[in-house]
C-alpha cells in the first residue's frame, strides 16, 4: 500500500506523506497559546498550595496514589514480589500485518515518562537515595544517579508512559496499524529502545525529538508489596504545538477518527490538547476521549481541565480521581458518592450535542461505574475475578483498562462489552511485571 492509502502504516524514512490542503491546516495559535505556562511554573504553584494547606497530599504527577479499592489489589499480592522473576518487554515480539485500517486510527498525547526501570527487593537502594518504600516523587539532582544504578543491577527495562501504555493496549486488541502515538523523547538510546518496544507491539510512534533533554525515565524500586517511583520527566515535559501543527503530523490527525489524551498533558501543552478536542467537535463523526490520569490534575490544573470538558465524548478515571474532581468543583457534588459524581460529570455542558457524553469510573476490585448523559441512573459492571496467586504487579492496570475500553469503542462494541474488554486487558496486565501484555498475543473473550 502507498502511504497515501495507508497513512497509519509505519512509513519508510525516505517517503514523504502528502501535505494537507490549506483547509486542513492546524488552527493558528493565538499569542497566549504560543506562550503556554511551563511545567516548572505549575510545579511552583503546586508547591505553594501545598505549603498553604498541609492537608493536601498530592505530591507529584503520579497516579500511584492509591484509592482504598486499588489498595485491595496491592494487599492481595502478598509475598509474590519476593519470588517473581523480572521480565523484559523486549524478550518477545509480534509480527506486523501490513494491512492498515484507516478508519480505526487514534492519536494520543503523553506527558508521562518514557521508560520504567524496576528493581525488586532492595532496601539499600531506598536508603541510598532517600526514597520511601511506598511513594511517588519527581526526581531531584540527588536522584539522577539512580537510573544508571538500577541499570547496572538486576532489573527490568519496560516501555512506559500512561497514554503510551494505553496506546499499546489498544493496539494489542485492534487490527495492525490502527494506532498512532504522539509524544516527546530525547535524542538518546532510551528513545531508540522505546521505538523498538513500540514497534514490537505493532504501535506506530511519531515523537518530537528534543535536542536538549533526555528521554523521560521512572525508576521503580519494589520491596515486598511496596513500590517507590522516582520520575524524571525530562523530554516528556517538552512537547510543542509546532510538532502537532507540522504538515505530516496534522495529516495523521485529520485522518484519525478517535483522539485519546491523558490528563498529564494538561501540565505540558494545553494548546495541543485543545487542537485535538476542537478537531473532534467540528467533525461530528470523530470522538474525543479524556483520561483524568491522577488526582492532582483536577485539583491543581482545574482551569486547564475545565477548558477541555465541553469536548469530552468519553472521560475515564478512577474513584480517587473522580473524588478529587468533585472536591475541586465544590458545591453540591463535593463529597458525594462516586455514582453521583459520575452523573454530574456526564451532565456537564457539551458542544457536540449529537453524541451523549459517557463517564467511566473504575474502582479497583469494585464494579466499574458508567454514567451516560441524559440517563438518571448509572450502570455498574462487576470486575472480572482473579486469583491472588495470579497477581504479579498492578502498576499500569488503569492504563490497560483504558486501552481495552477504547479498543471496544473504536470497534463499535456496546458499552457493556467495551468495559469488559477493558477489564480483560487490565486482568492480563496485572499478571505481568509493569504495564505489559502477554505474548503470544491472546484474543479477547467475553466474561
Amino acid at each position: 500500500m502507498s502511504p497515501q492509502a495507508s497513512p497509519l502504516k509505519a512509513r519508510d524514512i525516505n517517503t514523504s506523506l502528502p501535505s494537507p490542503t490549506k483547509s486542513e491546516k492546524a488552527p493558528a495559535m493565538t499569542e497566549s497559546e504560543k506562550q503556554p505556562k511551563t511545567m516548572e511554573y505549575h510545579r511552583q504553584v503546586l508547591q505553594s498550595r501545598l505549603d498553604e494547606d498541609s492537608k493536601h497530599t498530592y505530591i507529584s504527577p503520579s497516579d500511584m496514589i492509591m484509592s482504598p479499592a486499588t489498595k485491595k489489589l496491592e494487599t492481595l499480592k502478598g509475598k509474590r514480589f519476593g519470588k517473581g522473576k523480572g521480565q523484559s518487554l523486549f524478550a518477545n515480539t509480534m509480527s506486523k500485518n501490513a494491512t492498515a485500517n484507516n478508519n480505526r486510527g487514534s492519536g494520543s498525547l503523553d506527558a508521562e515518562v518514557g521508560k520504567a526501570m524496576e528493581e525488586k527487593n532492595d532496601d539499600s537502594m531506598l536508603q541510598k537515595y532517600s526514597l520511601k518504600a511506598n511513594d511517588a516523587i519527581l526526581a531531584e539532582e540527588k536522584h539522577m544517579p539512580l537510573y544508571d544504578d538500577l541499570l547496572s543491577q538486576k532489573h527490568a527495562l519496560i516501555a512506559g508512559g500512561a497514554a503510551q501504555n494505553t496506546a499499546r493496549g489498544a493496539q494489542y486488541i485492534l487490527p495492525a496499524d490502527s494506532v498512532v502515538f504522539i509524544g516527546c523523547v530525547g535524542k538518546d538510546e532510551y528513545a531508540d529502545k522505546l521505538r523498538s518496544a513500540c514497534s514490537a507491539a505493532g504501535l506506530r510512534v511519531e515523537y518530537r525529538v528534543d535536542e536538549t533533554q533526555p528521554t523521560g525515565r521512572c525508576g521503580v524500586v519494589i520491596t515486598g508489596a511496596n513500590r517507590s517511583l522516582c520520575t524524571h520527566l525530562a523530554a516528556a515535559n517538552e512537547y510543542k504545538m509546532e510538532h502537532l501543527q507540522s504538515p505530516e503530523i496534522w495529516d495523521l490527525v485529520k485522518k484519525a477518527k478517535f483522539y485519546y489524551v491523558g490528563g498529564y498533558h494538561l501540565t505540558v501543552c494545553v494548546p495541543a490538547v485543545m487542537a485535538l478536542a476542537k478537531e473532534a467537535a467540528e467533525n461530528k463523526d470523530k470522538v474525543f476521549i479524556m483520561n483524568l490520569s491522577a488526582p492532582f490534575i483536577p485539583q491543581f490544573f482545574k482551569q486547564q481541565l475545565e477548558e477541555t470538558s465541553p469536548y469530552w465524548d468519553y472521560v475515564i478515571g478512577n474513584e480517587t480521581e473522580a473524588a478529587a474532581w468533585a472536591e475541586a468543583q465544590g458545591g453540591d457534588v463535593k463529597g458525594k458518592p462516586v455514582q453521583e459524581i459520575a452523573l454530574h460529570m456526564a451532565g456537564l455542558k457539551k458542544l457536540n450535542e449529537g453524541r451523549k457524553r459517557t463517564v467511566v469510573i473504575t474502582q479497583g476490585t469494585e464494579p466499574t461505574i458508567v454514567a451516560v448523559q441524559g440517563e438518571e441512573k448509572v450502570r455498574e459492571y462487576p470486575v472480572r475475578t482473579i486469583g491472588k496467586e495470579e497477581i504479579y504487579d498492578t502498576n499500569g492496570a488503569g492504563d490497560a483498562f483504558a486501552g481495552g475500553f477504547v479498543a471496544g469503542i473504536v470497534e463499535g462494541k456496546s458499552l457493556e462489552e467495551s468495559v469488559d474488554m477493558g477489564q480483560w486487558l487490565a486482568r492480563l496486565s496485572i499478571k505481568e511485571l509493569g504495564p505489559q501484555f502477554p505474548y503470544p498475543k491472546q484474543t479477547f473473550s467475553k466474561a
